[in-house]
């Protein structure tokens, strides 16, 4: 594990060279996550790994890549997928056209599953996901709509505790070890990159979901990024985010409604 003063030191470095404010990210998880890279990249000495770092733009890419990656799923905590289909989606249905930020979509399974969803309730149509990641190599990743044939079976079983109403393999074709989900899936999505720490609002949505990505800020800056999704959610507008993450210490409690016994909250005023 690098020292807590090595890690300040590249924090520094990062933004100094690159202008990338690491600076509110969670210490503990910055750290182990750097740590990682240093070791998994063959590196004895922390000096050798920071000039590499602020004389390679390539290798500086790829840290940047390596430590913002997440880990996601399909239809992730499908009782969370069963909340949306039987209670919010209702709710969004009768709007002449819904928009959904995925924000922090990672390789973009979440943003797959949402649309699966809204095919199945007749809303896909008349809706547009956008999904946005800080890191460009897991957003070619979610564009292309391809994933690990291995992975399926825990993918479909999620599907079916969601709500599933087809057979999964409805919805991609294998080949060589992976699943193409079908296209008409995501023409409904608009993928692009956005830094939750320094980027603004972009859009006015109905729903938007980022689960799992503000456990790595800190307090500050978790706040930060809730006042971000305020100015961006639609009055009786939705909010969804990661089983260990809440509103309640960033936004005043008399805006937002905790909606089912999901981590939903609903705007109820502006």
């Amino acid at each position: 594990m690098i020292e807590d003063i090595e890690l300040e030191t590249l924090i520094n470095d990062v933004y100094e060279y690159y202008g990338f404010d690491f600076g509110s990210y969670s210490r503990a998880s910055l750290k182990r996550r750097v740590s990682r890279v240093f070791y998994l990249d063959g590196f004895k000495h922390f000096h050798e790994f920071l000039s590499k770092i602020r004389t390679d733009p390539e290798y500086y890419k790829r840290m940047i890549d390596e430590i913002t990656v997440n880990v996601t799923e399909m239809f992730r905590d499908p009782s969370f997928y069963l909340t949306l289909r039987k209670e919010v989606l209702p709710l969004l249905g009768p709007k002449p056209f819904i928009r959904i930020w995925h924000a922090g979509c990672s390789t973009g399974e979440e943003v797959y599953s949402m649309a699966i969803m809204l095919k199945e309730e007749g809303l896909l149509h008349k809706s547009i996901l956008y999904a946005t990641d800080i890191n460009a190599s897991v957003l070619e990743t979610a564009k292309s709509g391809i994933f690990p044939l291995r992975m399926i079976k825990d993918y479909a079983d999620n599907y079916r505790d969601a709500g599933g109403q087809q057979d999964f393999s409805d919805y991609y074709i294998a080949n060589y070890g992976f699943a193409k989900f079908n296209e008409n899936l995501s023409e409904k999505m608009v993928f692009s990159q956005h830094n939750l720490v320094s980027d603004n609002s972009f859009n006015e949505f109905d729903l938007i979901l980022c689960r799992n990505v503000l456990i790595y800020f800190d307090n500050n800056l978790q706040k930060r990024v809730v006042n971000l999704f305020d100015d961006s959610l639609a009055v009786l507008g939705f909010l969804a985010l990661g089983t260990k993450e809440t509103i309640k210490y960033s936004i005043s409690q008399t805006k937002y409604k905790q909606f089912a016994k999901e981590k939903i909250w609903r705007k109820v005023r502006e």
